[in-house]
């Protein structure tokens, strides 16, 4: 499989609703990395959509995007820089929040991502992802923040298992650290069909994790299809807490060029 980070997209609203960081906050990317990564010198496009027709009715803070009935996307684009480096671009990040009937572009983000080499090849791989956004006020209650998100896999045969313990940093300080993980397990059906299970989960600031309910956890049924030339991850996930979103729908296509 090609790495689900490096994919172009466009999804319109009807595929959306066919298939369509809280354990999943308000968020334009939905995705477990694998650490595989553009060739060098070979660049991609991918646009990340979500839809939550189910889901919470009140911001996450004041002045913010009530999540149901909201799509979000982005376009990432991004280039090898070399066979463990890979450069990438979030721009524009918008969202469509139909309980306000409100449209908003929410900013920008630039990721840095560091893996093994070939990745693919390898029963144990693993990688680093730091990423650095330039909010706006309805998007996040902080102007900048940043991603670091762990990559770790192991290869089982036709089987991955991957987890990203994602560390989330709104620069207020280490007791604001926030703990996101997410979790992936995949089965490769062929070269081109997968079909995996996702977990998403955030559990609040390291130095006190919320309480049960105040969690956020959501489970996905993801399926995978992958070519040379383009690639497809449709997935519906579902909410088990008070905390998190009772249905998500997300679509990402994608193409190297």
């Amino acid at each position: 499989m090609t790495v689900p980070s490096q994919r172009w997209v466009f999804v319109p609203a009807a595929a959306l609703l066919l298939w369509g960081g809280g354990a999943l906050a308000q968020t334009d990317e939905i995705q477990v990395y694998n650490a595989e990564i553009n060739e060098p010198g070979q660049a991609s496009i991918e646009l990340h959509n979500n839809y939550t027709p189910i889901g919470r009715k009140t911001p996450d803070f004041r002045g913010g995007v009530i999540p149901e009935g909201t799509l979000n996307g982005v376009p990432e684009w991004a280039y090898g820089v070399t066979d463990w480096f890979e450069a990438g671009l979030y721009m524009p990040l918008y969202s469509y929040a139909s309980r306000q009937d409100q449209f908003t572009l929410n900013g920008f983000k630039t990721r840095f991502l560091f893996v093994q080499p070939h990745a693919a090849e390898h029963q144990f791989f693993y990688g680093i992802n730091f990423e650095f956004s330039y909010n706006a006020h309805y998007w996040e209650p902080t102007r900048f923040s940043q991603e670091i998100r762990p990559i770790l896999g192991w290869r089982f045969g036709p089987v991955d298992f991957i987890i990203n313990p994602i560390i989330d940093n709104n620069w207020h300080g280490v007791r604001s650290l926030d703990f996101a993980p997410a979790e992936r397990l995949d089965y490769n059906l062929s070269p081109t069909w997968a079909v995996a299970l996702e977990h998403y989960s955030d559990y609040g600031e390291f130095h006190k994790f919320a309480g049960v309910n105040d969690q956020q956890h959501m489970l996905f049924a993801v399926v995978d299809y992958s070519t040379d030339r383009f690639d497809v991850e449709a997935g519906i996930g579902h909410g088990f807490t008070a905390a998190s979103d009772d249905l998500v729908l997300k679509l990402i296509l994608g193409h190297p060029f």
